[in-house]
C-alpha cells in the first residue's frame, strides 16, 4: 500500500503547501481550492480577513488537515511504503496540523502579554505540544527527513500567529492595493521563500534593514510594527516562557541633531551642555528582539547619517563622547514621505545610505489609490477606524460608520473624486469631525454647511 494514492495525490500535496505559502496572494485560495475540492466555497481572490470562525475554508481545512493526517499517519503505522517526497509530504502536514491546533491557545497567550505588558509570554500547553509533536514525527521503524526539535516548531507556530496578528488586525482595507501591501510585509517578515528562511535566514533577517515610503498618513509606522513585532523569537523549554520583542519609534523630524544622537546612540557625562550623566540609547537598549525605528529618515542630518552607515555595516557604534565600539544586535526599520532620490540629487541623502537601507523596501499605498480600485473600501475603513476609537460600544460602530458614510456621500467636495491629501489619517479626523459636530472641513477648502 502505498503512502498516498494517485486519486488524492492532488488534495494532499496542496494541504501540505499551505503551511509555506503567503496568505495574502492568490497561490492560497488557489491550494485550498485544490485542497478542499466541491467543499470550497467561493469568494475574494485573495483573504482580506482572517476570521476562523466565520471563514468556511478555514473551517473546512481545520477539519481536513486532521483526518487526512490522523490517516497518513495510520498508513506509516501499518508499514506503508513511502517514497522520500510522500514523507516530506507527511511532514508538512504535521506542521500546519500542530499549528492549527495551538493557533487559539497561542493567540490567547499574546493578547495577555498585550493586556498586560508582559515581558515574556508563559506557555501552558507545552507538554500538550511536545506530546503531540512526538506522536506525529517519532514512528516506530520509521525515520522522516527532517528531525524537527519541538520547542523549534512552537517557535515556528507561535511567530506565524503573531504575522497573522500584526498584519490582519493592523493593515486595514478590501482593496487588492491593500492585499498586495499585507503579502509585501508578509514577505518582509518570512521572505519569498518560507522554507529557505526556516531553514538557514530566520536568524539574520535582522542584519537586513527595512525602508518603508509612501505618502503621509498612510500607515508607514503600523507597517513598521508589524514587521518588527512579528520577528523570530525563539522558546525556552525550561522556563516555558517566550520573551516579547521591543518596538522603540523614533521621530527625527521633531529633534535637533544632538538630541537624535543622544537617543540613538547615548552619551556620556559632560558630552554636552546638560549630559549630567552617562545614558544608554536605544541601539544600546534595543537587544537582540528588538527594533529600532527611525521615523523620517528623510530629514536626518547629513553628520549623523555618517554614524548610522557605520552602525548599518559594522554593528558597532559609540556613545556620545564616548570611545567604546558597544555592539548592536537589533534591528532596524527606516520610514519616510520623501523621495529619497531626490534628496540624493540634492546631496541631502547619502547615496551609500541608502543603498544600506533600501534592500527590503516597502511602499504604503495612498487612500485614494485604494478607493480607486475598490469604492466599497471606504465603509470598510469607517468601520476599523470607528472601532478603534476606545470606549465606541459595538452597537454603536455600524451607525456612526453609516453616518460618515453618508455625510461624506451628500458632499461632493469629499466624492469619489476627492484625493485625500492626508490619506488614512485625514479619513480618521473626518470620523472624529463629523461625530462630534456632524460636520468635516477639508484643509485649503472653504468650511462645508451643515445641511440640516
Amino acid at each position: 500500500m502505498a503512502l498516498i494514492g494517485r486519486s488524492e495525490r492532488g488534495s494532499v500535496v496542496a494541504l501540505s503547501k499551505l503551511h509555506y505559502c503567503n496568505p495574502f496572494l492568490e497561490e492560497r485560495i488557489e491550494l485550498e481550492r485544490e485542497a478542499l475540492g466541491s467543499q470550497f466555497h467561493e469568494g475574494l481572490p485573495v483573504r482580506v480577513e482572517l476570521h476562523y470562525e466565520k471563514d468556511a475554508n478555514l473551517t473546512s481545512l481545520g477539519k481536513r488537515i486532521e483526518q487526512v493526517t490522523d490517516r497518513l499517519r495510520q498508513r506509516l503505522a501499518d508499514g506503508a511504503e513511502a517514497e522520500d517526497w510522500e514523507l516530506v509530504v507527511y511532514e508538512d502536514l504535521v506542521l500546519y496540523l500542530l499549528y492549527r491546533r495551538y493557533r487559539i491557545d497561542l493567540e490567547q497567550a499574546l493578547l495577555e502579554s498585550f493586556q498586560k505588558s508582559l515581558r515574556s509570554v508563559r506557555i501552558s500547553f507545552w507538554q500538550r505540544f511536545r506530546d503531540d509533536h512526538r506522536f506525529y514525527l517519532y514512528l516506530p521503524d520509521r525515520q522522516l527527513p527532517t528531525k524537527h526539535d519541538a520547542a523549534r516548531l512552537l517557535a515556528d507556530s507561535f511567530q506565524l500567529c503573531r504575522a497573522f496578528s500584526n498584519i490582519f488586525n493592523h493593515i486595514a482595507g478590501t482593496s487588492a492595493v491593500t492585499a498586495r501591501l499585507r503579502a509585501t510585509v508578509w514577505e518582509s517578515i518570512f521572505t519569498h521563500d518560507m522554507r529557505r528562511y526556516r531553514r538557514s535566514l530566520l536568524t539574520c533577517m535582522d542584519k537586513f534593514p527595512t525602508l518603508i515610503t509612501g505618502p503621509t498618513g498612510t500607515g508607514k509606522e503600523l507597517v513598521a510594527r508589524a514587521v518588527a513585532l512579528s520577528r523570530y523569537i525563539p522558546f525556552q523549554p525550561k522556563t516555558q516562557e517566550f520573551a516579547t520583542n521591543t518596538f522603540h519609534a523614533l521621530n527625527l523630524s521633531a529633534l535637533a541633531p544632538t538630541l537624535i544622537e543622544s537617543e540613538l546612540f547615548g552619551h556620556m557625562k559632560g558630552a554636552f551642555t546638560g549630559a549630567v550623566s552617562d545614558r544608554k540609547g536605544w541601539f544600546e537598549k534595543c537587544g537582540t528582539l528588538g527594533t529600532v525605528f527611525l521615523d523620517e529618515i528623510g530629514d536626518l542630518d547629513l553628520a549623523i547619517q555618517v554614524k548610522l552607515l557605520r552602525t548599518i555595516q559594522q554593528r558597532t557604534f559609540q556613545r556620545l563622547g564616548g570611545t567604546e565600539d558597544l555592539r548592536f544586535d537589533g534591528k532596524i526599520i527606516a520610514a519616510t514621505n520623501r523621495n529619497l532620490a531626490d534628496e540624493m540629487r540634492k546631496n541631502c541623502f547619502r547615496d551609500d545610505l541608502y543603498f544600506r537601507l533600501c534592500g527590503d523596501m516597502i511602499v504604503t499605498p495612498s487612500l485614494r489609490e485604494q478607493l480607486d480600485e475598490s469604492p466599497g473600501d471606504l465603509r470598510h475603513l469607517l468601520l476599523f477606524i470607528v472601532r478603534g476609537i476606545e470606549g465606541i460600544p459595538e452597537n454603536e460602530v455600524e451607525p456612526l460608520a453609516q453616518e460618515v458614510e453618508q455625510w461624506i456621500g451628500n458632499h461632493a467636495k469629499l466624492g469619489s473624486g476627492y484625493a485625500w491629501p492626508g490619506n488614512f489619517r485625514e479619513l480618521e479626523q473626518c470620523v472624529r469631525n463629523v461625530m462630534i459636530r456632524k460636520q468635516y472641513q477639508p484643509p485649503s477648502y472653504e468650511a462645508i454647511d451643515d445641511p440640516r
